[in-house]
């Protein structure tokens, strides 16, 4: 599932929505002082009031936001012990399949009393549970309606998750019209955070328009800060590896190749050519596009690209054993390459720590001057500090 994929189910979470047709809600409310359910509402999404229905939508929205391998993770599922009946995926999966909407609700519950049982919580919290029905059109025929008559269209169900915290409103002093007096505004009713939801699923993950039950899309709270323990103890699920964890991976692989010490102008060509591995695959006319991916062959060729010696296939597989320990495995490359919109590449010294996007790592050289190491940025335009333009020093002349 890639974030296009995501995208485009979460564009459709709005009233009235053709594509995305959700059928029925299930919210259990949870007491923080006891840990238990304390209250649970099985309804019908269509026959909510509107105002509830496009607080929901926002909330799934939220649940969906962000980006893959920074706040999505797509999680391969555990393989069930043997006899175990709680496990996540044939919980979901018959959820799926089942026309009896109590039956759905009460597997969504053993869902829920996982998360219970695993989770101690600061507050009150509700979990609530959709299954819709998501419509892709793989062929279009009109772009004046979301979906044509004469489209070609793949069907699917789905199941979404989303948690979220409680909080009680604050005291406040308000003045009454009626009355002509300052009252105390004594809230004592919780609000919940549909805004900020703290977790989430959706299940199955789908590719190249195809479900795919044995793999689960989780969002966390924040960016690069998955629940660990909720993904093997509630979801079932195996091991992930954030955009950081990989980047990190493979500055470690690099190392392990080339050595500690590169020069600017190296790492510059070494962003480029991953670049072009990840903008080839974006400029593909197909509209189901692979995630582009750098095992130990894409690796060595990179590094050879980019002028680094005596790279060998024997060096970077061996790279790769010792630092994942696997020869075979296979990091995205838009993991590894810091953005080329941002200024995203740190340069980290004594005196000032400075953020320069990959394409401009050319511009930038390290030299001695007077016997001390210095950091030489080409710059095209004056400089201006705090709106003051710099007198140009011939120092290195």
């Amino acid at each position: 599932m890639n974030q296009k994929d995501v995208a485009a189910i979460r564009k459709h979470f709005k009233l009235n929505a053709e594509a995305v047709k959700i059928a029925d809600i299930y919210n259990i409310y949870i007491r923080q002082d006891s840990n238990e359910m304390f209250h649970e509402e099985l309804r019908s999404f269509p026959f909510l009031e509107q105002e509830h229905q496009e607080l929901f939508l926002t909330n799934f929205k939220k649940v969906l936001g962000g980006k893959m391998d920074e706040k999505l993770f797509e999680v391969k599922f555990q393989h069930p012990e043997p006899g175990q009946s709680d496990h996540t995926q044939t919980l979901l999966y018959e959820g799926l399949k089942t026309d009896d909407i109590e039956g759905w609700a009460s597997l969504m519950q053993r869902v829920a009393l996982k998360t219970i049982q695993d989770t101690t919580f600061e507050k009150d919290m509700v979990i609530t549970f959709i299954r819709f029905k998501y419509n892709k059109p793989t062929r279009r025929h009109s772009e004046e309606t979301e979906i044509d008559m004469r489209d070609e269209v793949w069907t699917s169900r789905f199941i979404l998750c989303s948690i979220n915290q409680t909080e009680l409103p604050k005291q406040s002093l308000v003045f009454d019209f009626i009355e002509r007096e300052f009252k105390s505004n004594i809230f004592i009713n919780p609000v919940i955070k549909l805004d900020a939801p703290v977790g989430g699923f959706m299940f199955p993950s789908f590719t190249d328009n195809a479900a795919d039950v044995n793999h689960i899309l989780y969002a966390a709270q924040k960016p690069h800060q998955p629940d660990y323990r909720f993904i093997e103890n509630v979801l079932n699920g195996t091991e992930i590896v954030t955009a950081v964890e990989e980047k990190a991976m493979f500055e470690e692989v690099v190392k392990t190749v080339i050595g500690e010490e590169v020069n600017l102008a190296t790492l510059a060509t070494v962003y480029d050519e991953i670049n072009q591995i990840i903008v080839a695959e974006a400029e593909r006319e197909e509209e189901d596009q692979t995630v582009p991916v750098m095992d130990a062959r894409t690796v060595e060729i990179v590094l050879k690209a980019s002028g680094v010696e005596d790279v060998t296939t024997e060096k970077v597989e061996a790279a790769f054993q010792q630092v994942v320990d696997d020869r075979q495995y296979e990091m995205k490359a838009s993991s590894v390459i810091p953005k080329y919109t941002s200024k995203s590449i740190k340069i980290n010294t004594k005196v000032a720590n400075i953020a320069i996007s990959p394409q401009d790592l050319k511009y930038v050289k390290q030299v001695n001057y007077k016997g001390r190491p210095c950091l030489l940025i080409e710059v095209e335009d004056d400089t201006e500090i705090e709106g003051f333009k710099l007198i140009s020093e011939e120092l290195l002349d």
